[in-house]
């Protein structure tokens, strides 16, 4: 099963509702970047519920179920809009879109109250601000809020990042590995046991890599790393897919066949817990760091730092001889959003998340994302700094191709090398 083709039952909910004419299917065009359902000026053009599997970026696997008008009316209106009720059984999120020409009223009233008694969150969307300004409904709303321009796009990127926010909490997506094999094939996992791992235990991402591999009939192999090339040849059957933490990178990206699968507990983490596209995309603003910037490092949980921790003293260290000088280190911990003053930071270096659920997470990189500042997460860059970060991301094709294009004009000069294969140790 891959991530286009999520079940409809694993994907976020999200129901529109509004009047006629209110731009319920321009919103829908809006938020994917597609002429998906169908708009028109005449009244009714969506007469009942229509569920749309789609993905919206940087949110990932959605299913948006575009509602008839609240205020359609004569009988077969009248069974239409009853249609539109029944919504609610399935709804995890409701984007109410108001037209600031009919305003906000008792059809919109009666929405909210019935989210409230359901227990779903609301999202009231002003919509047509392009041509209605001045917001007056925004007096009448108790929920969250937004104003934006199906047409121009204005306050889109705005609205994903609410629905983000008001997402239900457990909202995840469907696996963290399952995609990437078929039953029988078998995973190996790289598990250092080094100073920074936990006495008598292993860590929560790996805890859930194998319960994942296992839900998904395939085998999992863990070993150190430097078992790693003795376990392969061993195998009558290559691996399908190398795993590996994020510290031991050079060695076993040495040892992997170029034709198995490689990549990071990290980055499936970046992709299962964020948007791997935008955490990716991050590695870029390493080559504009000068010396005296100022960077945020990003950590979900109050660990003890040990002695070479990763996010205190390996990544600023090797952040340091990139720009070759002095930077301005800071560091947050524990949960919640980033500090009001991103803005100040010219690169924004984030942990493997395994604290935080799917929700928080995406709610950090919209943030930096609305305030311009680049976000990428410690198995990205360290893949980056070790010079695998092609390799890492191969499992990645979409994401490898954003990349490159990102890229295009300076991959030479900005990551020599990244896009060619990176050749076993013989």
């Amino acid at each position: 099963m891959s991530l286009d083709s999520t079940p409809k039952g694993q994907r976020l909910h999200i129901a529109i509702f509004g009047r006629r004419n209110a731009g319920k299917s321009s919103l829908i065009n809006a938020l994917t970047g597609q002429d998906i359902a169908i708009v028109s000026d005449l009244p009714g053009t969506t007469t009942d519920p229509v569920a749309k599997a789609m993905e919206i970026l940087p949110i990932g696997p959605v299913m948006l179920i575009d509602t008839a008008g609240l205020d359609d009316t004569g009988y077969l209106g009248n069974l239409r809009v009853k249609k539109t009720i029944e919504v609610f059984s399935k709804t995890d999120l409701v984007l109410l879109v108001i037209d600031p020409e009919k305003g906000f009223d008792r059809l919109e009233e009666e929405i909210i109250e019935r989210a409230r008694s359901s227990q779903i969150p609301v999202i009231s969307v002003i919509n047509k601000i392009d041509l209605y300004p001045d917001i007056k409904e925004k007096e009448k709303l108790t929920e969250p809020w937004v104003a934006v321009s199906a047409k121009t796009g204005q306050g889109i990127d705005t609205l994903k990042g609410m629905i983000v926010r008001n997402a239900p909490k457990d909202w995840s997506l469907p696996t963290v590995v399952g995609d990437l094999i078929s039953p029988g094939d078998t995973a190996i996992l790289v598990i250092p046991i080094d100073k920074a791992a936990p006495k008598g235990r292993l860590i929560l991402p790996q805890q859930q890599v194998i319960r994942d591999i296992l839900e998904h009939d395939g085998i999992s192999v863990m070993v150190k790393e430097r078992e790693l090339r003795l376990v392969i040849d061993r195998m009558v059957t290559k691996p399908r897919i190398v795993i590996t933490d994020a510290s031991a990178y050079l060695k076993a990206v040495a040892d992997t066949p170029p034709d198995v699968l490689f990549t990071s507990f990290s980055i499936l983490f970046a992709r299962y817990k964020g948007d791997l596209n935008t955490l990716a995309a991050g590695v870029a603003a390493t080559k504009g760091l000068k010396a005296g910037d100022k960077v945020l490092i990003a950590e979900a949980c109050t660990h003890h730092p040990v002695a070479d921790d990763i996010g205190r003293v390996k990544i600023p260290r090797w952040l340091r001889q990139n720009v070759g000088g002095e930077l301005d280190f800071h560091v947050v911990s524990g949960g919640g959003k980033l500090p009001d003053n991103i803005t100040d930071y010219n690169l924004i270096v984030h942990c493997g998340a395994c604290m935080l659920n799917r929700r928080e997470m995406m709610s950090r990189i919209i943030q930096a994302k609305e305030a311009g500042v680049p976000i990428v997460n410690y198995g990205v860059l360290m893949a980056h700094i070790h010079g695998v970060l092609k390799r890492a991301l191969s499992p990645f094709p979409h994401t490898l191709s954003l990349l490159k294009r990102l890229l295009q004009e300076e991959e030479d000069d900005l990551f020599p090398g990244l896009f060619k294969e990176v050749p076993s140790e013989p």
